[in-house]
């Protein structure tokens, strides 16, 4: 599935314009099967205004220190399982080319979870997901529910038969310690 992106800007004299109107399509990585990343809108800085609209630089999946990223994250049910004879190194070196910094993120003791310096912000667009903390703990999301992350440990966790859409906000955090 593609998602329409439309993005407005000033132009020198501050009239208000459309700058884009294009289909995004999804990040897909063969490690994840089922599992979809559409990269919306990022910056690794603040942001000044006016703004000319042009796409700001944010090379990693999660943003620095006063950072974001906008996006839409599709993740399949937990019974999609990775193809059978994968080449483990290969599929790491697409998540790390594909998206940059995401592997990094995650506990290899312990699959699919991960801790990262940001506060997210997460909306049930569709479908239904769980979401798992440091210990064991779990509550079922459902479409129209959301979830602000404030740095935790966390998994998600698709126990249904079908996808689960989301809409992520991630914004850079400072840790204290």
């Amino acid at each position: 599935m593609n998602i329409r992106r439309v993005v407005t800007g000033q132009r020198a004299d501050g009239k208000s314009v459309f700058v884009s109107d294009e289909q995004v399509a999804p990040i897909t990585v063969s490690l994840l099967p089922g599992a979809a990343f559409h990269q919306l809108w990022a910056s690794d800085t603040m942001v000044q205004l006016p703004t000319d609209g042009a796409a700001p630089v944010a090379p990693g999946y999660f943003p620095p220190d006063a950072g974001f990223r906008f996006g839409v994250f599709t993740l399949g049910p937990d019974t999609v399982a990775t193809p059978e004879g994968m080449d483990f190194g290969a599929a790491l070196a697409e998540v790390a080319q594909k998206l940059p910094g995401l592997a990094e993120a995650m506990d290899p003791a312990a699959p699919g979870m991960h801790t990262t310096d940001t506060v997210d912000y997460d909306f049930v667009l569709s479908g239904e997901v769980w979401l798992e903390l440091d210990d064991g703990a779990q509550v079922q999301l459902r479409a129209g529910d959301c979830v602000i992350q404030n740095g935790t440990r966390h998994a998600w966790r698709n126990k249904s038969s079908a996808p689960c859409v989301l809409a992520v906000a991630i914004v850079g955090a400072q840790r204290a310690g």
